[in-house]
């Protein structure tokens, strides 16, 4: 009974956490009025953006600090094992995910997913900030919210893993306007869910934040050089 208390517990922390991710839109407007920006500008949401991101995160591991320290600590004693078999499912992933892409592509010719484009028009407008936003804390927040929380609701492996990169697919599509731009949330779940698995093996959310963050920083990188 206290078991399914605790999931129970965790489930309504879980969404109200995520709630408040997807509505740090009220951390922006704050920070917009505190720096007295008017008209945003590609460049002011960039740097909207990050600052939301920082703060998020900052609450995300206070919050947490107590599970973090031991899954630090898990993550460590076995770094070596760990880091293969991050890199091992994130392979795996990234490949679903860029397989599912080029279907996608070739059935409706839709281009990139909306996300991607918005991403696209911040690297531009301020590389290295995005580097940090994108590829650190953009990682580190998605990784303690769908990874972190939802394991701590669902102890079955196949539901959480499942529900776990849905819901990272989901929040990837989630200002999709039309199917042949939210069908991208196939190929954002494929990712999510070997995000999932890598935290199963290894039970320490190090393991799929350091794979996130690697995959995160090539994208951009790469964005950034070509």
């Amino acid at each position: 009974m206290e078991k399914y208390k605790n999931q129970i517990v965790n489930g309504i922390k879980g969404i109200i956490l995520i709630c408040m991710f997807l509505e740090s839109g009220i951390i922006q407007i704050l920070f917009k009025n505190l720096l007295h920006i008017k008209k945003v500008t590609v460049r002011d949401a960039t740097i909207l953006n990050f600052l939301s991101s920082l703060v998020f995160g900052i609450f995300l591991i206070i919050i947490y600090r107590k599970d973090l320290k031991k899954e630090w600590k898990i993550f460590k004693s076995k770094l070596s094992d760990n880091l293969d078999i991050g890199i091992k499912y994130w392979l795996i992933g990234l490949f679903f995910m860029m397989s599912t892409n080029i279907l996608i592509n070739l059935i409706w010719k839709s281009g990139t997913a909306t996300n991607e484009q918005a991403v696209q028009k911040m690297i531009t407008s301020l590389p290295f900030v995005m580097l940090l936003s994108a590829g650190i804390l953009a990682p580190l927040n998605e990784e303690i919210l769908f990874r972190k929380c939802f394991r701590d609701t669902f102890k079955n492996n196949i539901v959480f893993a499942l529900a776990s990169g849905i819901f990272f697919g989901f929040l990837h599509v989630s200002t999709a306007t039309t199917l042949s731009q939210f069908i991208y949330i196939v190929p954002y779940s494929c990712l999510g869910i070997s995000f999932a698995v890598m935290y199963i093996k290894t039970k320490s959310v190090f393991t799929s934040m350091m794979m996130h963050m690697t995959h995160n920083s090539i994208l951009t990188i790469l964005s950034i050089l070509l």
